[in-house]
């Protein structure tokens, strides 16, 4: 038995007519009659009443009609689902990000996507670029959105957003009323950072900053958290230096200052695995382009 048994059957039985049926499918009614005959023969049982003048649905017809009609409809909706999920509509996808990107581009762009695509159940990491990366090749996340340095040449890296950095200060501190702070004069000045593990990433990108400006940072207090990073500088406890979208975080106790010219930008990027061929990864960085333009 086929699919096409099925449907041979369904349509004459709602003609109950073999020519209308017939033209119906697209086909000649020999063939049709002959289709139906051999459906009988493998279920055992007559499935229509044959008259010169009349077809009728037999009393075992008219169950297997409503049988038929539920499997081919189970087999159109298994088909519309996984075209859905071979377009990226639907399904699910895990998604890696750090936590300063929340701050500007990504609730714009999960909001946009989650609205685009309601059927696609998003998993959100907050994660280190490091652990991002160990993710990806795990195959734990399908999609990063993390800063420089990556440290894996093997991954995709998209380039979506360049931001400057901005010192963070305690505001009674003596820079604090500065228009902008060039990144020298900072070179005395305690830091909370981020530790190398598990976060070596923005530590070595700040570290690698300060040196071309002649100085390596003194570390004060490390944290765990951009939240509570902003909290010790606010409570006196250092400076630090953050993306511009940080910003957005504002605690009482705390300007952020431009860095003079030329000020060192840090980008926000797309990391995934060039062999995940997911359709759900490739419409997320479509909506990620649409939102940037949009800021733009």
């Amino acid at each position: 038995m086929e699919l096409r048994h099925l449907r041979y059957f369904v349509a004459v039985a709602e003609e109950l007519h073999f020519g209308r049926a017939a033209a119906r499918l697209g086909i000649s009614q020999p063939p049709l009659s002959q289709q139906i005959r051999q459906l009988e023969r493998e279920l055992g049982f007559e499935l229509f009443q044959r008259t010169r003048r009349r077809v009728r649905l037999t009393e075992a017809g008219a169950v297997y009609l409503e049988e038929a009609r539920g499997i081919l409809s189970r087999v159109g909706q298994a088909g519309a689902a996984a075209r859905r999920v071979a377009r990226g509509e639907a399904g699910a996808l895990a998604v890696g990000f750090v936590a300063s990107a929340t701050y500007g581009l990504l609730p714009t762009l999960f909001r946009r996507f989650r609205e685009r695509n309601p059927e696609v159940a998003l998993a959100l990491n907050e994660m280190s670029t490091a652990d991002q990366v160990a993710a990806l090749r795990s195959g734990r996340i399908q999609l990063g959105f993390a800063r420089r340095p990556v440290g894996d040449e093997a991954l995709a890296a998209v380039p979506l957003l360049d931001e400057p950095l901005r010192v963070a200060l305690p505001r009674a501190h003596r820079l604090a009323s500065r228009r902008s702070v060039p990144l020298r004069d900072l070179a005395a000045e305690p830091f909370v950072l981020f530790p190398r593990a598990p976060r070596p990433g923005w530590m070595d990108f700040v570290a690698g900053v300060c040196r071309q400006a002649g100085f390596q940072p003194e570390v004060a207090q490390e944290t765990l958290e951009l939240s509570t990073t902003v909290a010790l500088v606010a409570a006196g406890i250092g400076v630090t230096l953050v993306p511009a979208s940080a910003e957005a975080l504002q605690l009482a106790g705390v300007v952020y200052r431009p860095l003079a010219p030329p000020a060192p930008r840090t980008r926000l990027l797309a990391l995934y695995r060039p062999d995940d061929q997911a359709p759900a990864v490739a419409r997320f960085l479509e909506v990620a382009r649409e939102v940037i333009a949009g800021r733009r």
